[in-house]
């Protein structure tokens, strides 16, 4: 069977060039006779595959020196408790932009440890628009500030214009880029910390890296878990227990694929296209429609609706025949949802388009 396009988001698709290379190494990396799954991670060639990785992120996102990265467990949600943990005592007050269920999910873990001030509320459990900036309501003693950058069950996204106003608190600003990191370029040195599970841009799951400003390391609460302390990977090249390691291979296949075809760069541009191309096609139609302010929309998860709702199992059934999987969109927001993440060419685009097109002119 022919390789289908994967819209899920996530685990997502991986590069098919990223996955060819690993299926081609998978039982003899570098002719070593082992597959890297079964390499010590404190081997001289695991280190080698490990240090790399590190030094082809830092060079796709020009992270600066004064930046710890590490590789972590739990995926993005174990750092709603360890960010607390890490930055604040309990009883201190830290603020939260609450902008879909991800953040909803960082404010009640966040809860548990500190006093959490909501900025901006956008009104439902998965708002279709960001609150008027004039909303906003920041804490003048606030330990730091936390945004979910991305919000993938909706495809609400926070644009510069938002983030200015966070930056210009002069507070540490603390971000989940999970769903849209590396999707275009930014300047790493205006967040505090930025974190990202890793199976939509960057790998499989069972990995999550941790971006961190040094002076944010070494203020970890006494009763912070040792694995969840951010000192205790930077101290030990993240492998204070044996990492992820086929985790972070393959994640350093990805950045080197980032690296190959230009860049973030060069990504950026193609990830533009795919979302204008599919947005445009969408609000020409009757027949489909998107209810998130086009101020904020997603490059990487675009939600969409069916006119007649009846017709969405059909629509399932009839994208998968046609090799177009995972199109249901979230349960707690329902209709569709296309993940076109940086490893979704821009071919699975044009294909969605024509399938919703030929299914819009049959079911009119």
């Amino acid at each position: 069977m022919s390789r289908t396009f994967n819209f899920s988001a996530g685990p997502a698709m991986l590069p098919e060039d990223v996955m060819r290379q690993a299926a081609h190494e998978f039982l003899n990396w570098n002719n070593s006779g082992m597959s890297v799954m079964e390499m010590s991670h404190r081997s001289p060639e695991y280190m080698g595959v490990a240090h790399k990785m590190e030094a082809d992120l830092r060079e796709i996102m020009a992270i600066p020196d004064n930046y710890k990265v590490i590789f972590t467990h739990g995926g993005a949600s174990l750092q709603f408790a360890a960010i607390p943990m890490n930055l604040a005592e309990q009883g201190d007050t830290v603020d939260y932009l609450d902008t879909g269920v991800w953040s909803h999910k960082a404010i009640k873990e966040a809860s548990r440890y500190a006093n959490v001030n909501v900025v901006a509320e956008g009104g439902s459990d998965n708002p279709t628009e960001i609150p008027n900036h004039s909303t906003w309501t920041f804490s003048p003693d606030a330990k730091y500030i936390h945004v979910c950058v991305n919000e993938t069950i909706t495809g609400l996204e926070l644009k510069d214009d938002d983030l200015d106003i966070v930056f210009a608190q002069g507070k540490p600003v603390i971000a989940d880029m999970s769903s849209n990191i590396m999707c275009r370029e930014i300047d790493v040195s205006k967040y505090a910390m930025i974190y990202a599970g890793a199976q939509k841009n960057i790998g499989p799951a069972g990995l999550a890296i941790v971006i961190v400003r040094e002076d944010l390391l070494g203020h970890a609460r006494q009763d912070t878990p040792t694995l969840m302390n951010w000192d205790v990977y930077a101290n030990n090249e993240s492998m204070f227990n044996t990492p992820a390691t086929y985790a972070w291979y393959l994640a350093g296949l990805v950045f080197q694929w980032i690296k190959k075809i230009g860049g973030v760069a060069e990504i950026a541009k193609m990830n533009e296209l795919k979302a204008h191309k599919l947005y445009a096609y969408i609000d020409a139609s009757d027949f489909y429609s998107n209810s998130i302010s086009k101020h904020n929309r997603s490059w990487m998860n675009v939600t969409f609706n069916l006119a007649n709702s009846a017709l969405e199992k059909t629509f399932l059934d009839e994208s998968k025949s046609a090799g177009l999987l995972s199109l249901k969109g979230h349960k707690a927001f329902g209709g569709m949802r296309a993940s076109i993440y940086n490893a979704m060419p821009e071919d699975g685009v044009y294909a969605l388009i024509q399938f919703m097109d030929v299914f819009a002119k049959k079911y009119a």
